[in-house]
């Protein structure tokens, strides 16, 4: 195998993409200093009120471990607020702070740009094709992954979206 056969898997490519991903992100939104991560989870906790940690990882398909930084980076930048269940007080659920959701209203046209720069390249029908393919593939392999999206949570997302 040489490098030119690396180089042309699907694994690599998938990776290539990520990093390509989250810089075009990064790029777009640097003046709202907010992680690709980060935007989903306040989209979360804004359509999923009173969520907790471990809800919140199902919904957004991020190991639970590392969303606790997270969580704490977002509480530190005001943006969530974090309190005891009434439900179960020994768990915190998560709330979207005035601040936060003033954000998201402000940042989406620059994660549109995002998006749409990531799929520049392609016209109109490859674009739906490749996203087509892509939740295919994301679907199917699923509970391979070391953070599946939990069970029936794409359906949540929909629903609450």
């Amino acid at each position: 195998m040489s490098m030119d056969d690396v180089l042309t898997k699907p694994g690599h490519l998938f990776r290539r993409m990520q990093q390509i991903a989250v810089a075009i992100f990064i790029d777009e939104c640097a003046s709202f200093d907010l992680t690709p991560v980060q935007f989903s989870a306040l989209v979360a906790i804004r359509e999923h009120r009173d969520v907790d940690a471990t809800r919140l990882s199902a919904l957004i398909a991020f190991d639970r471990s590392t969303l606790g930084d997270v969580i704490e980076r977002l509480e530190a930048k005001g943006l969530v607020l974090r309190r005891q269940s009434r439900e179960d007080r020994r768990t915190k659920v998560l709330r979207l702070s005035a601040k936060a959701r003033k954000l998201l209203r402000e940042v989406m046209p620059a994660v549109d740009r995002a998006q749409d720069r990531m799929l520049g390249p392609l016209e109109p029908d490859e674009r739906r094709r490749l996203m087509h393919l892509l939740e295919r593939l994301v679907e199917a392999n699923n509970e391979f992954s070391r953070a599946p999206l939990g069970e029936n949570a794409a359906s949540e997302n929909r629903r609450a979206g």
